[in-house]
């Protein structure tokens, strides 16, 4: 039920307007988290809510026509950061192997994402010096992913422990005379 919950968390984060400044959602540690928590199959269903949501984001929000292909690598990563979760922290949840996938998601979707618009987009010369600002033009919206899936991750993961640790605290007594 919570993978559920951080979905839905990711999703209000998406939709909801904020300024352009914090450009913080919940989307990477949300999928993190739903991968390392849920089964293959049970990954269809968040993946098309996000798929609806860039829909909606697109002609409602933006004013843009829909263009499928265009999200095509959105999409696939999508995949690949609930399959990470999946890989990674499933079967076994440790701090670092959840600062490992904190780093790994943002980190792939940067280069995937940007690569992307460098190839297929009219924004930048397929130069290596296009390649090289279309990146440089990216590391704002880049630190700003880390740090959300840093907080979104980290106590999705984090919060769980720290409550079984202090319901599975027990009081030590105290000793007389010392």
């Amino acid at each position: 039920m919570p993978a559920y919950l951080l979905i839905l968390l990711a999703l209000v984060s998406r939709l909801m307007p904020h300024p352009a400044w914090l450009n913080f959602t919940a989307v990477g540690g949300a999928l993190l988290y739903f991968g390392a928590r849920r089964s293959w199959r049970e990954m269809l269903a968040p993946l098309a809510a996000l798929m609806a949501t860039d829909y909606f984001l697109t002609v409602y929000s933006y004013s843009y026509p829909f263009r499928w292909q265009s999200y095509v690598t959105t999409w696939a990563w999508y995949l690949m950061a609930m399959a990470l979760g999946h890989i990674l922290l499933h079967a076994r949840t440790t701090w670092l192997r959840v600062a490992a996938g904190i780093v790994l998601g943002p980190t792939s979707f940067f280069l995937v994402s940007n690569y992307a618009v460098w190839t297929t987009g009219e924004m930048y010369p397929r130069t290596l010096a296009g390649l090289t600002t279309c990146f440089a033009a990216a590391l704002p919206f880049y630190g700003r992913d880390l740090i959300s899936t840093g907080i979104v991750a980290g106590l999705a993961f984090g919060v769980p422990v720290l409550i079984r640790r202090y319901r599975g605290a027990e009081p030590q007594p105290v000793l007389a005379g010392k």
